[in-house]
């Protein structure tokens, strides 16, 4: 490791900084995250996989290494690969059912997830994403999570403050950092680190945090996170924040598991939170800060759309649904919450991806079938077995004798694409991105 970096954590932990290194040089923390918004039994999992509770969040577990993101149940939804710390930041959120939530920084979406989770389908996740390349993945993580009641966007946060401002009882920021909790994890991170660069990942927090900020309606809540050690990115990020914001109040967070913050200049730094490996996670540093001041305002919401080939569609396969539609470029939408207006925003996503209408004809989208929305209302399912599946996740017809038309892919009790019978044979639907080799 570069001699700055030990230098640097030598200081910030004195009397510690020898059990820190022999931690480092120990296996890196494997997390999990059941998705209660799919998996009707979380015990099922927990037997399956002999996961270990971890202290950070009551839904997070360790995990062996053996447990890949081939795994049916990965490719169903059913959990999230989540480093064990980061899996806090959530919880010191404390999201309730109907809130507005905004996850600024929001890739590769563990924590929209977890948000998701706790709004239950209810009030609206805002997910955005400013790298092009990492909102794709952001967008395909929380399809496969089965999420429909957001919002997945890709803007630069100026854009986001500019059009969302005073909106959100929670707002997010998790910040780009220096990773030094990534060591482990990245080769990359510790061969970019140095001093400068942790200089320009500060700037860049203090300018997400201003537009953060305006995001914030007032009385609500901003939560300010990394996955890195020093304070300059850490506690001197609060200090700024706090002191260029007198309406900020810092919140204690009532987590007894996690060490304080270290000393900086006059901060209360027993109200923020340090996680390092000593303490069975790779790192994390999370703040709370309650906006007394302010602005509440909404989104304008927009009138359904019409498509009889959807709602035929609909009908055929759900045993019931209630909602909104929207048709935007022939592709149908379905949210059981209203849509929103949002024309000076790059949308790559606003509810449930239905299908899209082709030439007088429906054509479904595996985000349809993977919905946690939609689970049990299911018409038409095809069951496989072990075999089969492994199968189908190739991309391979599957033999099986069901009504002819769409159906479902069902694995134990989840839900991982569809295909389309002819009565004896399935063709595969499952995308061709996602196939396994």
């Amino acid at each position: 490791m570069k001699e700055d970096f030990l230098k640097q954590m030598q200081e910030l932990l004195a009397d510690e900084y020898n059990e820190f290194i022999e931690s480092l040089e120990k296996p890196r923390f494997k997390g999990m995250r059941i998705n209660l918004l799919k998996a009707n039994d979380d015990n099922e999992l927990i037997d399956k996989y002999n996961l270990k509770p971890t202290k950070f969040n009551s839904n997070n577990y360790y995990v062996s290494d053996e447990v890949s993101g081939n795994d049916p149940y990965h490719l169903a939804g059913m959990f999230y690969l989540q480093e064990p710390s980061a899996s806090c930041v959530v919880d010191v959120a404390d999201i309730n059912e109907g809130e507005w939530v905004l996850d600024l920084c929001a890739a590769p979406g563990g924590k929209s997830g977890q948000i998701a989770e706790k709004l239950n389908n209810t009030g609206l996740l805002v997910s955005n994403e400013y790298d092009h390349k990492r909102a794709q993945i952001l967008l395909s993580n929380l399809e496969r999570l089965g999420i429909g009641e957001n919002i997945i966007l890709n803007n630069d946060v100026k854009t986001i403050s500019k059009n969302l401002n005073s909106c959100f009882d929670k707002v997010i920021v998790d910040a780009p950092c220096s990773g030094e909790g990534m060591f482990r994890k990245h080769d990359q991170a510790m061969m970019q680190w140095s001093l400068e660069y942790v200089k320009k990942c500060q700037q860049r927090q203090l300018e997400i945090l201003d537009e953060a900020y305006k995001c914030v309606k007032k009385d609500g809540y901003l939560v300010y996170s990394t996955c890195t050690y020093n304070q300059w990115e850490n506690e001197a990020v609060v200090y700024e924040l706090l002191k260029k914001y007198p309406d900020l109040e810092l919140v204690d967070i009532d987590h007894k598991y996690q060490r304080r913050g270290i000393a900086y200049k006059d901060l209360d730094v027993s109200k923020v939170v340090r996680i390092l490996p000593m303490d069975q996670g790779e790192g994390h540093f999370v703040a709370k800060f309650h906006k007394k001041e302010g602005e509440v305002r909404t989104l304008t919401p927009l009138k359904d759309d019409n498509s009889s080939l959807a709602e035929d569609f609909m009908r055929t396969q759900l045993k019931e649904y209630q909602g909104h539609f929207k048709i935007i470029n022939d592709k149908v939408y379905f949210k059981k919450q209203p849509f929103y207006q949002l024309k000076n925003l790059k949308v790559l996503r606003q509810g449930i991806c239905c299908g899209e209408i082709i030439k007088k004809r429906f054509e479904p989208h595996h985000h349809f079938y993977m919905s946690n929305l939609f689970k049990e209302q299911f018409i038409h399912v095809a069951e496989l077995d072990d075999e089969q599946i492994l199968c189908y996740l190739r991309g391979e017809t599957i033999s099986y004798q069901i009504e002819k038309g769409y159906v479902a892919i069902k694995y134990q009790d989840a839900i991982i694409g569809f295909g389309k019978s002819d009565g004896t044979i399935i063709k595969n639907k499952y995308p061709k991105g996602l196939r396994v080799r």
